[in-house]
């Protein structure tokens, strides 16, 4: 497994922006595929976006043209730039690492997690 820590989150007025940043130490970075989860109060923990090795991306529906997921091998970091937000965007968001993801989308795939940075989003 990968470690990750996750930071950048904080609270922003609904139409602002925000960059998270995940660090990963343990293993070789760029052998990894990368991503983002959210969990909202009351709500199952869902799929944001993913970076693959290749450089494959994969967005949800919900973030698609809003959010851009990004990753610099150089510095072992995966961002998740996070534009237009709004009051649903409210959550804590984690960071994943898998060596070689199948099921991009569902939370059981990936191997390695952080704990995660809380984004609040207020209208």
């Amino acid at each position: 497994q990968v470690q990750l820590v996750e930071s950048g989150g904080g609270l922003v007025q609904a139409g602002g922006s925000l960059r998270l940043s995940c660090a990963a130490s343990g293993r070789t970075f760029s052998n990894y595929d990368m991503g983002w989860f959210r969990q909202a109060p009351g709500k199952e923990r869902e799929f944001v976006a993913a970076i693959r090795r290749s450089g494959t991306l994969y967005y949800a529906d919900s973030v698609k043209g809003r959010f851009t997921v990004s990753r610099d091998n150089a510095k072992n970091t995966v961002y998740l730039q996070m534009n237009s937000l709004k009051p649903e965007d409210t959550a804590v968001y984690y960071c994943v690492g898998d060596r070689s993801i199948v099921a991009v989308t569902s939370t059981r795939a990936w191997d390695s997690w952080g704990q995660g940075t809380q984004v609040t989003v207020s209208s």
